[in-house]
């Protein structure tokens, strides 16, 4: 057989990578791999991973969080990249460098800023450089984002009617605003820390798909919309071809990948010419490996989980279409991912965006800003969470019980005999946005609330905070299915990964509270076979993303809802509206003059 191709189209010129096909050098006689390397909120994270989607070896390094003031949240590149490169050499250091056949990066979509020289610039009033990042979930331009969705302008329509200000244009508006002189005026590229990450590996600017569409207002085939920047305040990101921003371009067609300019290509599409001998050496591996364009981290596990094969399952919905399927990525936030074959949109959720995560398929994105972060936060601002770790600490002497594990249990044991846990929430009620809604509300400056608490505060109310809490969550996560199916999204099942995804109780209620079943795959860091699904794909061993899916991701257990509750949330689910409905009321009428 002859040696397999990718053409990599340039604004003057094609540059072709030859990648050797999988037979050769022997690789048929050796287990091959790909590195999956996943960035989120709180650290860095990397998989060596088989061709059958099976985790070799796993490694995990903290990251750096500032919060220099409130909602203002920031972290370095710097950082972020040396951290890569540790965990990354851990997981290879077993295997020959030649059976590493290609390696993907995720990373949450948080802003990067370098100057011409692809040096670091603050973000913030302090002036540290190093501190470069303003990340995801920095809240610091609500003003700018409310500016910009007054404009009305059409690129709104992508992303649910309503600017966010956990997207890019708000976060780069504020830096012009507040930091014209420090920031704005040094900087030279501007990067979703997925693209920075492929950068760092490739020397590529080419970005991916999955960032500019969804976080950036992109809109293939026609490209930037000039009139958008504009309208808004940032004529100048116009300049040179948008060349701070990714390169202004046009789609060829649908067939091709990679775009003039070297602008944009779908996920898992083959980088450069693989890893640079600086990555290469800075990783411990060989120049040239494989580099797939990246993803947001929750498209990662979308694609970690969405394609797997459910035969077998005696699930009703098993002949039922990929597009029947939402995945749910539960971690320090929680992202809703619906693909359809035609786009449709959403009031309140982002999208629709073309090939974001599914190549030739559009994706929908919802969303709870707070969801793990949420229930740290009730659960550790308790006064009876001192006595909670000491009792989950004599449990497990010797290692320590997780906190949550032995609060699942307590309920177990506060259900009276012959009912579920689920009805111990009947009278406490909790609305989940302490960090506004992203969706499908879309309101940012939406807060908490919780009605029923009592004067105690004993280890029983705080298991019991904690199970409204999430269930307030699942019904959240209803809310969001409610939207998306008057949209015209038909979906039958749940996927979900993510850390949340290792709570029992948490898949359960959140089964019970939509009535689907909630599919969870065999391999638990289903976000890093994500990540190692692009290294896949641009090593050419699989030939389109949804092969790789398939091949990769498999399906570990099925938790089915019960139905008995199907009146208990129906109400619950009526009193969580009626939370909105009164807190909008009650700002109404604190507003009046």
């Amino acid at each position: 057989m002859s040696s397999v191709y990718d053409n990599v189209c340039c604004e003057s010129y094609s540059v072709q990578k030859v990648i050797p096909p999988l037979h050769s050098a022997g690789l048929l006689m050796a287990e091959v791999y790909y590195v999956g390397v996943d960035v989120g909120t709180a650290s860095v994270r990397a998989a060596l991973v088989t061709r059958a989607g099976l985790l070799k070896s796993t490694a995990e390094e903290p990251i750096s969080i500032w919060e220099p003031q409130s909602d203002h949240y920031v972290q370095s590149s710097t950082e972020i990249w040396e951290k890569c490169c540790t965990v990354v050499k851990r997981v290879t250091q077993s295997v020959e460098k030649s059976q590493v056949r290609g390696i993907g990066f995720d990373a949450t979509c948080s802003l990067v800023v370098l100057d011409q020289s692809f040096q670091p610039v603050p973000v913030s009033q302090d002036g540290d450089k190093q501190r470069n990042m303003v990340m995801w979930m920095d809240h610091r331009a609500e003003e700018q984002a409310a500016r910009i969705t007054n404009t009305g302008h059409r690129v709104l329509s992508r992303v649910g009617g309503v600017m966010s200000p956990e997207l890019q244009p708000p976060k780069l508006l504020w830096l012009k605003e507040n930091l014209r002189e420090s920031c704005w005026n040094k900087a030279a590229h501007f990067f979703d820390l997925p693209d920075f990450l492929s950068w760092k590996a490739t020397g590529s600017l080419t970005r991916s798909l999955c960032t500019l569409v969804c976080k950036w207002t992109y809109c293939p085939p026609d490209g930037w919309d000039a009139g958008f920047w504009t309208n808004i305040g940032l004529e100048d990101l116009l300049e040179n071809n948008f060349s701070k921003i990714g390169f202004f371009c046009h789609y060829l067609s649908r067939a091709v990948l990679c775009h003039p300019g070297s602008a944009t290509c779908s996920p898992g599409s083959p980088l450069g010419d693989g890893l640079t001998r600086e990555a290469a050496a800075e990783l411990s591996l060989e120049p040239g490996t494989a580099v797939g364009a990246s993803l947001i981290d929750a498209h990662a596990g979308g694609l970690g989980v969405i394609g797997a094969d459910i035969k077998g399952f005696q699930l009703p919905c098993e002949d039922q279409p990929i597009t029947s399927r939402m995945a749910l990525i539960c971690g320090t936030s929680t992202c809703h991912m619906a693909i359809s074959k035609q786009p449709l949109f959403v009031p309140g959720v982002w999208g629709p965006c073309l090939s974001a995560m599914v190549p030739g398929m559009w994706l929908n994105e919802g969303g709870q800003s707070a969801t793990g972060r949420l229930i740290d936060h009730m659960v550790k601002g308790h006064a009876a969470y001192t006595q909670l770790q000491e009792q989950a600490r004599q449990r497990c002497p010797l290692s320590g019980e997780n906190i949550y594990s032995y609060l699942n249990t307590h309920l177990s044991s506060m259900a009276p005999s012959g009912s579920t846990v689920d009805r111990l929430g009947s009278s406490l009620h909790v609305w989940p946005d302490f960090h506004g809604n992203r969706s499908p509300l879309a309101d940012p400056t939406l807060k908490g609330s919780v009605i029923g608490l009592p004067l105690s505060q004993t280890l029983d109310d705080l298991a019991l905070l904690y199970l409204a809490t999430v269930q307030a969550l699942a019904l959240g996560t209803l809310h969001i299915l409610e939207a998306m199916k008057e949209a015209g999204h038909d979906i039958r099942i749940l996927f979900m990964c993510g850390g949340l995804s290792k709570n029992d109780l948490f898949v359960q209620i959140h089964a019970n509270a939509t009535g689907l079943p909630v599919v969870l795959p065999d391999q638990v860091e289903a976000v890093l076979i994500g990540a190692a699904v692009l290294g896949a794909c641009a090593s050419q061993d699989y030939s389109t993303v949804q092969e790789a899916m398939e091949g990769m991701a498999k399906v570990g257990k099925v938790v089915q809802p019960d139905f008995e509750l199907q009146s208990f949330y129906e109400r619950k689910y009526t009193v969580f509206l009626r939370l909105f409905a009164h807190q909008r009321e009650y700002q109404a009428l604190m507003n009046q003059r």
